[in-house]
């Protein structure tokens, strides 16, 4: 797991890679920071500390892009594809800013559904941060939310298994690693 960049860096990065979802140029931007002598650009001083995270989040989201055709998330079942695919890479923070339009807009069993999957996602880069605690807390909780759940055909019970299992294993200080998100 990659750990958040500090606040100011994370930000930018986050906003380049949603852009990247509907814009070849942020995409464009998005490859080219994979590469540290375009990444250093983006650090100032001690930041440079952050060149491996930066990096390594930028090559793993223009990866997890780079068959999917520019456009926008307008509608939660893209925005779904778009958090599977960015899950899978690692890059949990991101699929929280994907998902949270969605879960703000929702109601019901649509939005505990999805703060479900939010909480899941938050609970993994707790433990990319070296947060075990919070990361525990939150995948319990997304554990609940999602049992027995389905979202647009989406079965989310065995998702939230493995989340209740993980928490175990975070508990025990184990390895985790997060399973596919649902499809």
């Amino acid at each position: 797991m990659i750990p958040t960049l500090p606040l100011a860096l994370r930000n930018r990065l986050a906003e380049t890679i949603l852009a990247a979802l509907h814009d070849e140029h942020a995409r464009t931007e998005l490859a080219s920071l994979a590469k540290p002598e375009a990444a250093e650009r983006w650090l100032a001083g001690a930041e440079r500390r952050w060149m491996w995270a930066l990096t390594e989040r930028a090559r793993r989201a223009s990866a997890a892009l780079a068959d999917r055709p520019a456009r926008r998330a307008a509608d939660l079942g893209a925005a779904l594809e778009d958090a599977t695919r960015l899950f899978d890479a690692g890059l949990h923070f991101e699929v929280h800013e994907i998902l949270e339009p969605h879960w703000v807009a929702s109601g019901g069993e649509e939005r505990e559904a999805l703060q479900g999957l939010i909480q899941a996602a938050v609970g993994f880069q707790h433990l990319a941060n070296g947060n075990p605690a919070g990361a525990r807390s939150l995948l319990i909780e997304a554990s609940e939310r999602l049992h027995g759940r389905r979202l647009l055909g989406r079965d989310l019970e065995s998702f939230a298994r493995a989340m209740a299992e993980l928490a175990e294993r975070v508990a025990t200080g184990e390895p985790v690693v997060p399973p596919e998100f649902p499809r």
